[in-house]
């Protein structure tokens, strides 16, 4: 099977910083990929150059094979790359169909075409089985599970190949979190790639394939959930050691 996403020896540099050295990553279609590291490791750095936030210095980015340049946030976004980030970029005063379509909203006769992106609001919704009682009510009177779900929806709506997920469930209590990754196990299941940043190893180890740490702008290593312990994915992220299976493969 071709690989999503591949990034071939990333190297991002400012100034005399080097955030990024030789770093290289792939995912394959309906993996769950988790990327991990304290901060300042590299993670956000690498997600920016994918996103269109950043360019790279050095290195490649392939799509599904081909080499591509991702110079914007909006060019990622036509590649099928979508990022949702802890903040999720939602406008807390409009409602769910006006979010799901902010900036790119449905037109109909020169006007918005509320009506449109209420239907189809609703229809993405309903696929990926998410409740919302009233989808006309601002989005600042939905709980955080709630709003992550309409983020979510916002770029499967949007055809979303690969999705970057920061932290999703950074700020969501036990019952919001079980909402949020039923829905990834979800997306998983309909080919989506999801890189998911995370610092809870209880969703790296509930919902990833595979895992890459990164320390200091590089690649610790990458190994499949199954194959470590938490305790050896924590020595990774503190000390750089690489696990039993890593070092019997090397």
């Amino acid at each position: 099977m071709q690989p999503l996403v591949q990034m071939n020896n990333i190297s991002k540099h400012f100034g005399g910083v080097r955030s990024l050295e030789d770093v290289s990553i792939d995912l394959y279609p309906g993996e769950v990929v988790g990327l991990l590291g304290h901060n300042g490791a590299g993670k956000s750095t690498l997600i920016k150059v994918l996103s269109g936030a950043y360019s790279a210095d050095v290195g490649q980015v392939l799509i599904e094979g081909k080499e591509v340049k991702i110079p914007t946030p909006r060019a990622a976004q036509d590649l099928g790359i979508e990022t949702i980030y802890q903040t999720l970029a939602l406008a807390d005063n409009l409602d769910v169909p006006a979010n799901i379509f902010l900036g790119r909203e449905l037109l109909r006769g020169g006007q918005l075409d509320e009506d449109g992106m209420e239907v189809e609001a609703r229809k993405v919704l309903e696929r990926l089985k998410v409740k919302i009682p009233n989808l006309k009510a601002p989005v600042y009177n939905f709980s955080g599970g709630q709003r992550q779900c309409i983020a979510i929806s916002r770029a499967i709506f949007f055809k979303a190949k690969v999705l970057i997920m920061d932290e999703p469930t950074a700020a969501l209590g036990m019952q919001e979190t079980a909402q949020v990754n039923e829905l990834i196990m979800t997306l998983k299941k309909e080919g989506v790639g999801i890189f998911l940043i995370s610092h809870d190893m209880h969703d790296i180890f509930d919902l990833c394939d595979r895992l890459t740490v990164m320390k200091g702008g590089r690649v610790v290593g990458s190994v499949r959930t199954d194959d470590v312990t938490q305790d050896e994915v924590l020595e990774m992220i503190i000390a750089g050691k690489l696990p039993r299976v890593l070092r019997e493969s090397a």
